[in-house]
């Protein structure tokens, strides 16, 4: 009988999941170009909205650590709103359980995406927030949950945080899964507010869906 594993206590290392999935970083400079360029612009009314999501939250936050329902409620809320991914044609769900069956390793990996964003039945934007865990931890456990995509011929995308910093990851599993990251955008930064670069790169993939 195949041994059943959580994906959140079992993957844990970059190694777990490369040994698991051969899934290795892109050779190609221009395989996630998206966070990069021709983001959309931001309108004043956007800007003033993402200060005033930033103000609240570092008020939040400055008084001690935050759950990850609070994360979700003070930032992902509020960006995913703002870039249109609760609107039509998309549908979010939050929680979904996944199987992924390793017949050569007889193990079955069971997880929860903390939120998937769906468009026309095809996976658009896998979220995970992660409270203050080390995105060394939470990395492997993304890609794993990506690895999921019942759609191969189309990328997937990620979105991984723990309120202070984000970072984006592409992933096409078709043939050899490959995978790359952005940049890390910080929160932390003084006088400058990073959302901006987050909800242009999120505004970005949703025009990419359409």
């Amino acid at each position: 009988m195949p041994q059943s594993l959580a994906i959140s206590k079992n993957i844990l290392t970059m190694a777990a999941v490369q040994e698991r999935f051969g899934l290795v970083p892109s050779a190609d400079p221009q395989f996630f170009s998206e966070w990069q360029h021709h983001l959309p612009e931001l309108s004043p009314p956007e800007t003033e909205t993402l200060d005033r999501v930033k103000a609240r939250f570092d008020r939040h936050r400055n008084q001690g650590p935050l759950a990850e329902g609070t994360i979700n409620q003070l930032l992902i809320s509020p960006l995913l709103t703002l870039a249109g991914l609760y609107d039509e044609p998309f549908f979010v769900s939050t929680e979904p359980s996944l199987t992924i069956e390793l017949d050569d390793r007889d193990e079955i990996l069971r997880g929860r995406i903390d939120t998937l964003i769906v468009h026309q039945q095809f996976w658009t934007l896998v979220i995970e927030s992660k409270s203050t865990i080390a995105f060394a931890i939470a990395l492997p456990q993304a890609l794993t949950y990506m690895m999921a995509n019942p759609n191969p011929e189309h990328p997937v995308y990620g979105l991984i945080t723990n309120g202070d910093e984000f970072m984006f990851i592409k992933m096409l599993t078709q043939g050899l899964p490959q995978y790359d990251l952005s940049n890390v955008f910080s929160l932390l930064i003084p006088r400058r507010n990073q959302l901006y670069d987050i909800l242009q790169i999120l505004k970005q993939m949703r025009q990419m869906m359409l």
